[in-house]
């Protein structure tokens, strides 16, 4: 890249005239020759966004196998096949490969983002070339094109305003600001202005929706703002989520307890005698092979759809799978402002007419005069389906009379209007003339309080028009404080009767000796429903965090509303230009004392982000523009929106409202907890069945009995570990889930009690079953060896499968009783159960299925003691878990 060409990222053209940028960009207000465009085109290259760097559909398939715990389940896989167990290891390699399939669908990359910028530019631009007017493809602009705007125009490149007529521009996409901004050819002083406030620069994809302007391209391509975002996209890190980095600590700890189980067997069967190296090597390692829950991966995959599915039913719909149980750990949500915390829709909230205030819960009288002057100097347009088009202040004041019915088209027939004076962002006004049945004219003026109030000579008060002396002029201007401080935009409006209307439509003519009428408060107000979620979210120990492009006295009033701040909580208010005087350091050791950002940049929302995620925290972002991208891929969890959200947005982030509703992220952050809470009620299930079946056959082993083979095993792993595991992962919330803190970064599967109930649970389930083989041994009912061989054998068995059907019911709570969490409330849990215990059953009393198992038929009084050893763990850790509850979890 050229230094001329790094330098249109650098230079501050917003605090040069025009001359000195027309000068450094080497151009003319007449634009530049057709040669010189194309000389610039070759050495600046085509205005658009590169396309990054793609990965290929094999790469993302082979990126899938990176997972510690796959690459452990392939292990066990090739051990599996050549100790002659090649069912099992197939069984291993078909859910590897499903997973990984399904894990390159569901992945969303940010290649997608970067087209979606692409898809946003405007094709065509009206450039000045040769000393004419031509019309040109966007992706052939270069710097010091000069080009013309319009309404209804999209920005087709940064470029430094140079003319412009009450030009107005939408950057909600890029600054997150819900109003259009001003636009004016001035020159500004500071250096370190944000984007909302260069209100002499225009910027790519941002949209004109009022008047007109001229400007000159300062930045084309991936030197634009839109392209730095793009820049950012293309360097984010891909977070990893708390679900990857508990199963990768998962198949860490098995890795080792699976070394460590094989070490021990070996060397203790070794020191026995009675077998030579290679059998026990044998043994050893078809033991450590018992160990692993090779269908957990599966089952969680199926938790998670699960979980999408139910999160889809209430408008959160996830392009990620692990974003699911992510939200569950969740402790801080940023969320913009402007369509999620707020309705993005400008509305009127307060009038001051007739000395006396009316919120909008109120009603006006229809013949009240401000409200017809709203509607009268106004230049909104009501399309066939009842649509308005136009200013949303404007659209706003025209809503406000149609939801009160007033009939404004009824109106304006019997009062056309026949002249203005259009607004000016100089004098900050707007007047219409509209005829009276009298043949007199109606002047409505609208505009801001502090221009139209000089102007005024008279106040009226329910139609009695007098002069405006001090006291009522104290009164106008302490209402529009009060509704300042409000964060409410503040609108005046001012009348009179004219008998003609002026040869020479002048503000001097027109906007004189005028009645005051009233002023209009308006605001993007805030959701209903975002302030009951934000409590939810504090009850929940999540933190809520606004950033927004709006001011900061708005985004202070807003946060007051939602309660995100307390009043007067000033301090907890910082903007972006407070946060470029930071380093990322002082922000980092400063994060917890802001709740509110304002003014902010693409840059800065990733610099919050990063901070939360240093400070230990599980950040969720969300947000509707191109300038949240960065910040929504960085973030732990990037939540877009799916009604007013950019393509751009929506393909950076992990999860999108199908509603654009703050609420609606409460909604899926407690279906969130409940996904963790299922999977870790289902790793708890399988690692203490695992282990029950480990050292069940380890003890027996090392006392040389012969308990179980591999056929009663596998049969075991495939009745017990499928259908009751898939079913836990389906349990309802437990009661008070929204009630507890979050659990952290640092938190695992195996964290509050987890990890010792596995153990504790899995020791019980192989010593109910070795005592009822011992039981089978001491009180034979037969008098051969091998028929007390074939009983003790089978009722081990039986109680091992029925055990762990048992012990699923254990596991709805770690630490509930399950007589207060329900036992049987989850209709698809018990039918798992009776299907796996019926499959089990038959394997010993179905006829033909005794020789396949190798296990003989047992009697009444034998079920009796496999159904009493295999019941007992019920009570046993009821009675645990009591304990537990009033010592240590009280």
């Amino acid at each position: 890249m050229s230094e001329q060409k790094k330098k249109q990222l650098n230079d501050a053209f917003y605090v040069e005239d025009e001359k000195q940028v027309l000068e450094k960009l080497q151009s003319t207000p007449n634009g530049l020759s057709t040669a010189e465009a194309e000389k610039r085109l070759k050495e600046y290259g085509h205005n658009q966004l590169d396309e990054g760097k793609k990965k290929s559909l094999f790469s993302k398939f082979l990126d899938q196998f990176k997972d510690f715990m796959i690459i452990i389940l392939l292990a066990a896989a090739v051990l599996s096949f050549f100790m002659g167990d090649q069912v099992e290891a197939i069984m291993i390699i078909v859910v590897v490969f499903i997973m990984a399939i399904f894990g390159v669908v569901q992945e969303a990359k940010a290649e997608e983002a970067i087209e979606a910028l692409k898809d946003m530019s405007t094709p065509n631009a009206n450039v000045r070339r040769d000393n004419t007017t031509k019309t040109v493809r966007s992706t052939d602009l270069v710097p010091g094109d000069i080009v013309l705007l319009e309404a209804g125009d999209v920005i087709p490149a940064d470029m430094r305003l140079i003319e412009t007529a009450s030009l107005k521009i939408e950057e909600a996409a890029l600054t997150g600001e819900s109003v259009p901004v001003e636009k004016e050819d001035v020159v500004l002083e500071k250096e370190d202005i944000g984007i909302g406030d260069r209100i002499n620069m225009a910027y790519m994809n941002s949209n004109v929706t009022y008047g007109r302007g001229v400007g000159v391209v300062t930045g084309t391509g991936m030197n634009t703002e839109v392209g730095k975002i793009a820049n950012m996209l293309a360097q984010a890190d891909e977070t990893n989520t708390p679900l990857k980095e508990n199963l990768n600590k998962l198949g860490k700890v098995l890795s080792i307890a699976i070394i460590f189980i094989c070490i021990v067997m070996f060397g203790v069967g070794m020191l026995r005698g009675g077998h030579n190296w290679m059998e026990m090597l044998l043994t050893s390692v078809s033991l450590a092979v018992a160990a692993i829950p090779e269908g957990l991966p599966a089952i969680v995959t199926i938790i998670l759809a699960l979980g999408t599915q139910k999160m889809a039913k209430r408008n959160a719909l996830v392009r990620k799978l692990p974003a699911v149980e992510t939200l569950g750990s969740t402790d801080i949500i940023c969320s913009d402002k402007t369509g999620t915390l707020t309705l993005n829709q400008m509305t009127v909230e307060e009038v001051f007419t007739n000395n006396e205030s009316i919120r909008d819960s109120k009603d006006i009288p229809l013949d009240n005069t401000t409200l017809k002057i709203m509607t009268f100097c106004n230049d909104t347009k009501i399309s066939d389906d009842g649509t308005l088009i136009g200013d949303p202040t404007e659209t706003a004041l025209i809503k406000y009379g149609e939801d009160r019915g007033y009939d404004i088209a009824s109106k304006l027939k019997e009062e056309p209007r026949l002249a203005e004076v259009p607004f000016d962002s100089d004098r900050k006004l707007m007047s219409t003339f509209h005829k009276l049945p009298d043949g007199r004219f109606f002047v409505a003026v609208k505009g801001a309080p502090d221009e139209l109030l000089k102007r005024c000579t008279n106040y009226d008060v329910n139609g009695d028009i007098k002069p405006m002396d001090k006291s009522e002029e104290d009164l106008i201007l302490k209402t529009n404080k009060q509704l300042a401080t409000q964060a409410l935009r503040v609108l005046a409006m001012a009348y009179k009767i004219v008998d003609e209307i002026p040869s020479e439509l002048t503000s001097e003519n027109v906007e004189a000796d005028l009645i005051f009428s009233g002023l209009v408060g308006m605001i993007d107000p805030e959701r209903k429903e975002a302030a009951e979620a934000v409590c939810v979210a504090k009850e929940a120990g999540i933190r809520p965090i606004m950033i927004t492009g709006d001011h900061k006295d708005t985004a202070e009033a807003i946060a007051v509303r939602l309660g995100i701040l307390k009043e007067g909580q000033h301090d907890a208010v910082i903007t972006g230009g407070e946060l470029n005087n930071m380093s990322d350091e002082q922000l980092a050791n400063s994060i917890e004392q802001y709740s509110v950002y304002a003014r902010v940049s693409p840059e800065h929302k990733v610099r919050i982000v990063k901070a939360w995620q240093k400070d230990g925290k599980v950040v969720a972002m969300t947000g509707d523009g191109v300038n949240d991208a960065p910040a929504l891929k960085t973030a732990d969890i990037g939540i877009g929106m799916g009604i007013t959200g950019t393509e751009v947005s929506k393909g950076a982030s992990d999860m999108v409202l199908a509603d654009d509703n703050f609420s609606t992220i409460i909604v899926a952050v407690e279906e969130g907890r409940k996904v963790f809470s299922n999977i870790q009620k289902t790793v708890q299930y399988l690692l203490a069945a695992n282990l029950g079946e480990v050292l069940t056959l380890f003890i027996a082993t090392m006392l040389g009995w012969d308990t179980l083979l591999p056929v009663h095993l596998l049969w075991i792993n495939v009745v017990t570990d499928t259908f009751p595991a898939i079913a836990l992962g389906l349990e309802p919330a437990e009661k008070g889930i929204m009630k507890h803190k979050p659990r952290g970064r640092d938190s695992d599967f195996f964290s509050g009690g987890v990890m010792s109930s596995i153990i504790y649970q899995g020791i019980l389930e192989a010593g109910l079953t070795l005592g009822v083989y011992m039981y089978a041994i001491n009180n034979p009912v037969h008098s051969s060896y091998d028929a007390i061989h074939a009983d003790a054998l089978t009722m081990a068995y039986a109680t091992l499968g029925l055990i762990q059907l048992i012990h699923a019911f254990n596991v709805k709570s770690v630490h509930e009783s399950i007589f207060k969490v329900g036992a049987f409330r989850n209709k698809i849990f018990n039918y798992a159960i009776l299907l796996s215990f019926v499959l089990l059953a038959a394997t010993i009393v179905v006829p033909g299925f005794n020789d396949l198992f190798k296990v003989a038929h047992l009697d009444g009084h034998q079920w009796l003691a496999v159904l009493i050893g295999s019941f007992a763990i019920l009570p046993i850790v009821e009675i645990v878990k009591w304990i537990q509850r009033k010592t240590i979890y009280k």
